[in-house]
């Protein structure tokens, strides 16, 4: 282990600026770490090794007051993040050769603030799943216990941060597939406002819930990276034309006077014991931080994961859709006609998670199901919203557990995907109604990393982060590193 894989986003920063390290040297040593580790953590699909030392090179080469403060950093991309003549496969046997002619806005923006992209990260297939065990390729392995799963749909991408493979990543949040690894593996998940980051270039799951956001170690760095990837894009209708703040502009104010509301509905049964204590104790840091922190319901967040699975589901089987076997990606040779190419290549080349959620989507789309199921869904989904509203109209900040247990064992959910499904419930609402939520550190249990959530309004990322620093300083469980680094909780 090399000092250089301990060093955060904002440390890295500062030295290349100070040219006491050059990116050459950084992006090495981070290959020569990855090398190393991959057989224990499996968290990358491809790597890039070539084209990364390519661009560490130039960004040596250039005049450092040319160069924005994150140039040369390594990163790490979620493998359904389109990156130009990368492969790109979304973990899926569907997208196997798939080497894209263009790259997403968020890893173009990237590229333009320097940072150097190491490779593509493993996933649940298509983003589908909650422990990165759908994806086709391998299993990515907790950083903390390699028995334990990474979390997901983003498991890589969590797993590469917290094991010192790269200092931040990129990952996609559709139902908590940020914040859920991020707590499983210690570090910290932003998923920002829906709009905020383009989602041009993500390969589409669930297309009114899917947002890129970043993952670090620190809330500093995660404020950093989201500086870089946001903005308004003319490529993403759905792109917001908010101007994009300094998210890093709070961070350091004292919160004194900040109110927070505990959800009760966030605390109730089905929450490890351990998971209700680490939020009861962030309580008391932040009312010592002079927050006032109270009860608040959000009546119907409980009827969130069967909206998520119905909504969800219905938007990929038409995402979905495009993925037949005629213009790219993974084709059947068992044909004999048309047919047999659509159906052959799609049955070979999605998984059974993956056509799970076709076939449960395309029925609630189904003539006479529609509006008992999708359209009463759309329904829910307004409550869910509504009690938000009501919530953030006297609060700053919603806080609560991210997960109800800390990770699991390999296959604990597999045999059971309802249970799997319900391991979602404390993060899905907050995509249901397109808010910015993150996790940061907050606690242990048996030695595995507890996350505790941050819930924000549209667009306030700097009060979260703002919160989320001054929780981070007055602890120290960002500080305790995974046994692959050396440390122990």
């Amino acid at each position: 282990m090399t000092e250089l894989q301990q060093l955060t986003v904002k440390q890295l920063s500062e030295a290349l600026n100070k040219k006491e390290l050059s990116s050459q040297e950084v992006v090495k040593s981070g290959f020569d770490y990855i090398k190393e580790t991959e057989p224990t953590i499996d968290a990358f699909i491809t790597l890039s090794e070539e084209k990364a030392l390519a661009e560490a090179k130039k960004i040596d080469e250039s005049p450092r007051s040319d160069l924005t403060p994150l140039a040369g950093i390594p990163i790490g991309i979620k493998d359904n993040i389109v990156t130009k003549a990368v492969l790109t496969t979304a973990a899926s046997k569907m997208l196997y050769n798939f080497n894209p002619i263009y790259s997403a806005t968020a890893v173009e923006k990237l590229e333009s603030a320097g940072l150097v992209s190491m490779g593509k990260l493993n996933m649940d297939e298509f983003a589908m799943g909650s422990s990165t065990e759908t994806s086709y390729f391998k299993k990515t392995k907790n950083a903390w216990d390699q028995t334990k799963v990474p979390g997901g749909s983003s498991g890589g991408s969590a797993a590469s941060v917290a094991a010192g493979q790269v200092p931040a990543s990129l990952g996609s949040d559709t139902g908590g597939s940020i914040r859920q690894p991020a707590s499983f593996n210690g570090i910290v998940g932003m998923k920002p406002t829906y709009g905020r980051v383009s989602r041009y270039g993500l390969i589409a799951f669930s297309s009114s819930l899917d947002q890129i956001g970043p993952m670090t170690r620190t809330v500093e760095d995660n404020a950093m990276i989201l500086n870089a990837i946001s903005g308004h894009d003319a490529k993403d209708s759905t792109s917001s034309r908010r101007d994009t703040p300094d998210f890093t502009n709070l961070i350091g104010q004292d919160i004194k006077g900040m109110k927070i509301g505990v959800p009760k509905e966030f605390m109730g049964e089905g929450v490890h014991p351990d998971i209700r204590q680490a939020v009861k104790e962030a309580v008391k840091t932040f009312e010592a931080l002079g927050a006032t922190v109270d009860e608040v319901s959000l009546p119907n967040a409980v009827y969130g994961v069967e909206v998520y699975y119905i909504i969800a589901s219905s938007e990929a089987s038409s995402n979905l859709q495009r993925f037949d076997g005629i213009r790219y990606g993974y084709r059947s040779e068992n044909i004999s006609n048309l047919e047999d190419v659509y159906v052959n290549s799609r049955s070979e080349g999605f998984g059974s998670e993956v056509k799970r959620r076709i076939m449960l989507g395309t029925f609630s789309l189904s003539a006479g199901f529609y509006d008992a199921y999708f359209r009463k869904a759309g329904q829910v989904r307004t409550l869910i919203v509504n009690d938000f509203k009501k919530v953030f109209e006297n609060y700053d900040l919603i806080l609560g557990p991210v997960s109800p247990t800390v990770a699991f064992e390999f296959g604990a959910a597999q045999d059971d995907p309802i249970t799997a499904y319900m391991r979602d419930i404390l993060t899905i609402p907050v995509n249901l109604a397109g808010l910015p939520g993150m996790s940061v550190p907050g606690g242990f249990s048996e030695g595995l990393p507890i996350g505790i959530q941050l819930i924000g309004n549209h667009f306030d990322e700097e009060k979260m982060y703002q919160a989320a620093y001054a929780f981070e300083q007055a602890t120290d469980f960002h500080k305790k590193q995974p046994v692959i680094l050396g440390g122990k909780a």
